[in-house]
């Protein structure tokens, strides 16, 4: 089955490493194209591509100020992410208390098999 285009659906938009790197810094703050393609070292028409993709599945804004367009991340497109992902918390739940039970026999394990406190065999 064929993917649908990258810049239709957020999942595949921000399944690009270098996309998620941006939503991050547009988190706290909006900003320019520039200084998106500074911080990230990259090249400004690249950085300019990955804000259009984002901007066309509506993870981002832009704002006009003067000859400068300045982006900031609309994080109500990112719920269906968070929603989607949200369904497998029991599962992660259910696995890292299965790991914090199979630590706690590793460590009981291992205080069984230390010799006793104090038990010093050349004295």
């Amino acid at each position: 089955m064929a993917r649908s285009a990258t810049t239709s659906d957020v999942f595949n938009a921000i399944a690009e490493p270098r996309r998620r790197q941006i939503i991050e810094l547009l988190a706290p703050r909006e900003r320019s194209v520039n200084d998106v393609a500074k911080i990230l070292c990259m090249a400004q028409p690249q950085a300019s591509k990955h804000l259009k993709v984002l901007k066309e599945v509506g993870l981002v804004t832009v704002r006009e100020l003067g000859q400068q367009r300045l982006y900031s991340l609309d994080g109500d497109v990112l719920k269906q992410v968070y929603d989607w992902a949200k369904a497998f918390e029991g599962l992660w739940t259910e696995r890292f208390d299965r790991l914090d039970e199979l630590l706690e026999e590793l460590k009981e394990r291992d205080r069984a098999k230390a010799p006793p406190a104090g038990d010093d065999a050349d004295a």
